[in-house]
């Protein structure tokens, strides 16, 4: 009797933890992210900050100001000067030799991550990896590059596969065009399964026709004799 009670209030415990545990993580996460985004405020003269103005902090004001930022900043380089002025210290930087390294990886991945004019991170797909009959998401980055494929003669897409669960690194893999799986799943659910280690499995919605009995699970399996 007193086992069954047990294993009750295992269950109830359980059950409470479930709800709590990602409202006070998400609670936790945010509070965090407006204090960093508060740091923005330091740029400001100490005269002009709303503590010394209205005698007491206001939590996401610096999340406020950030974005106000951004937007200015993104309205002043999206014309002819501002543009021009991009290029002037972009140009500047690229002669620091420690420095343009740093900031041209930071800037390529931001656009590869960004953008949305490419098909960069527009893709997930499964590929064959570390050998054959495993496999692994990874997302494409981009297509055709040219002289790989000119010295391997083979038709190439270029993925990245990310690592988990730390998706930020990974590896850049150039897989033949023939051997990969587009899958239906978005980018944002395969990057919650990767971190999640594979426990938050996204719901499939199938955006293409299901295989056929007949078809091959994947072009990358060896032909039959």
């Amino acid at each position: 009797m007193a086992g069954k009670a047990m294993i009750r209030l295992r269950r109830y415990v359980v059950a409470g933890l479930l709800v709590w545990l990602p409202v006070g993580a998400t609670i936790l996460v945010f509070s965090l992210l407006l204090d960093l985004a508060d740091q923005v405020l330091l740029f400001l003269p100490e005269a002009f900050r709303p503590e010394a103005l209205l005698g007491f902090r206001i939590p996401g004001l610096g999340a406020i100001l950030a974005l106000i930022v951004l937007i200015v900043t993104g309205t002043f380089v999206a014309n002819l000067v501002g543009r021009r002025l991009v290029n002037f210290y972009e140009s500047f930087l690229a002669r620091i030799p420690l420095v343009r390294t740093v900031y041209s990886a930071v800037k390529n991945f931001a656009e590869l991550v960004l953008s949305d004019t490419g098909s960069s991170f527009k893709k997930v797909l499964l590929i064959e990896y570390p050998r054959k009959g495993l496999y692994s998401i990874a997302f494409q980055t981009s297509e055709e590059p040219e002289e790989v494929e000119f010295r391997t003669g083979v038709s190439l897409v270029t993925v990245f596969l990310p690592t988990t669960p730390n998706p930020t690194s990974g590896f850049m893999l150039f897989v033949p065009r023939d051997h990969i799986k587009e899958l239906d799943m978005s980018v944002e659910e395969a990057l919650k399964m990767i971190i999640s280690l594979g426990v938050v499995v996204p719901p499939w919605h199938p955006l293409h026709p299901a295989p056929s009995a007949e078809q091959a699970p994947l072009a990358s399996s060896e032909p039959p004799p």
